[in-house]
């Protein structure tokens, strides 16, 4: 009966331990799994922002060439997602080299408990890489665009990553890129104008003094894409914070709603004081611009300085649009290296000015400013010579750009041999556009000639701008 009691005694006061524990664990695996379906809903959002990549780069160009650009940002998603897992990831988060590379990790060895991770980052390199798509646009090649793809979304930007997201350099020094203003949009971007610099404008956009106009087919479908875009731009900044965090995912949340809707505001009145209306394409890109302008800093700023950030990256947006098109001649459809480049530095630098600590405007000094800077540099410095070094090698061993038969027929016609829209009247009404470098009767001609059918060349037409 003695030897009784004491077990009796000791399995009563043991069992609030064990039921202690129990809970403990219990409640911990609940976060974590929160957690995690938070990450992956914020992965999904992501992934099906590129819904509405392929819908504004259509929806901004000529229908002669949307199912090209179709094929582009599917192809993208899927080399990239592959790539990522091969290599990608572990030059991005395995065991630092000298804070430039990762040198593990490949093929996701030694981290099958990071795969809800990967997969997020994953469609994030895929992000980067289909900024370049847009810019490109309706002449380069579709198996040098895909070469191209595969250098950036392998090595070229998982280096960027590093530096910054993988315990590099950059992260050291103190860097902040909360959600990828430098790290995806700038990279993409920088990638993007190296590329047209070497492919040249599209046939038609200037000549001599002028800018010529190459509207697009379909503003609408680029309106659905801006809000699908602003839509997964949600999951892109907040499931950043890689949890389910009560305290930090709604300011998230906040910020990019505040700092879009910022953008939008400040494109839309000053196209209006500038041009006497409000333009439409800008006023869209100002969407974006307000994005990217706050992806850096959206953990880092208030709400104040979120709204102050989107309505300067508007403004700066116009001017941008208007500078690289007119001033320098860097033919751009889609605007992608105005909105994710200029608005990507813009929103990289302003963390150094609006961020509650250490920001210059909040009595942090100049300190964070200047690490943003040499954070900036050094990614335009790395993403555009190694960009350039492959660029450089596919133009003269493949070629980078469609013939001039090609090119005024649509790459839908020359790369897929169909069309996006099949109707009566389609195959005609692309190639009147006075805007094709006053040959556009090429295009038409190129397709009666199958019918046998004899027609001239219209006369050269411009529409300035």
């Amino acid at each position: 009966m003695r030897k009784v009691v004491p077990l009796f005694l000791f399995a009563l006061l043991g069992f609030p331990v064990v039921a202690s524990a129990e809970t403990a664990i219990s409640a911990e695996s609940i976060l974590q799994s929160v957690d995690m379906v938070w990450v992956m809903i914020a992965a999904f959002l992501v992934f099906f922002m590129h819904a509405g990549f392929a819908m504004v780069e259509s929806g901004f160009t000529r229908s002669k060439n949307a199912l090209n650009i179709l094929m582009k940002n599917f192809m993208t998603m899927s080399i990239a997602a592959v790539l990522y897992f091969v290599v990608g990831y572990g030059i991005m988060f395995g065991t630092s080299g000298g804070g430039i590379i990762g040198m593990d990790g490949f093929l996701l060895s030694g981290q099958e408990d990071q795969i809800g991770f990967f997969v997020f980052q994953a469609v994030f390199a895929a992000t980067c890489a289909t900024i370049i798509s847009g810019a490109v646009a309706e002449r380069m090649k579709l198996g040098s665009y895909l070469l191209l793809t595969v250098v950036m979304t392998g090595f070229i930007y998982p280096v960027v990553g590093h530096w910054v997201w993988g315990g590099g350099w950059l992260s050291e020094l103190g860097f902040v890129d909360f959600a990828g203003s430098t790290v995806v949009h700038l990279t993409g971007a920088l990638g993007a104008i190296v590329t047209v610099l070497f492919l040249g404008p599209r046939l038609g956009k200037y000549s001599g003094k002028k800018v010529n106009v190459i509207p697009g087919h379909n503003i609408p479908l680029g309106a659905l894409g801006v809000f699908i875009l602003w839509f997964g731009w949600f999951g892109f900044n907040g499931g950043s914070t890689l949890a389910a965090d009560p305290s930090l995912v709604p300011s998230v949340i906040a910020t990019t709603l505040l700092s879009a809707s910022a953008g939008i505001i400040s494109s839309a009145f000053y196209s209006y004081a500038k041009f006497t209306r409000i333009d439409a394409s800008l006023t869209l890109n100002g969407a974006l611009a307000g994005l990217v302008g706050i992806t850096a800093g959206t953990a880092n700023v208030s709400l104040a300085g979120a709204l102050a950030i989107g309505l300067i990256a508007g403004i700066i947006l116009v001017e941008a649009v208007q500078f690289l098109d007119r001033v320098v001649r860097i033919d751009d459809p889609v605007g992608a290296i105005a909105v994710h480049g200029i608005c990507g530095i813009w929103g990289t630098i302003a963390v150094g000015l609006f961020a509650v600590e250490g920001g210059l405007f909040y009595g942090g000094g100049a300190s964070l400013l200047g690490i943003q800077a040499i954070g900036v540099l050094s990614v335009i410095a790395w993403t555009m010579l190694t960009t350039a070094a492959v660029v450089f090698i596919v133009k003269s061993t493949v070629g980078i750009r469609v013939s001039r038969q090609e090119e005024i027929s649509g790459l839908d016609f020359s790369e897929h041999g169909s069309q996006a829209y099949e109707t009566s009247r389609g195959i005609f009404n692309e190639n009147l556009n006075p805007s094709v470098d006053g040959d556009f009767g090429v295009g038409l001609l190129h397709r009666l000639d199958s019918l046998n059918t004899e027609t001239k060349t219209p006369k050269e037409t411009k529409t300035a701008q």
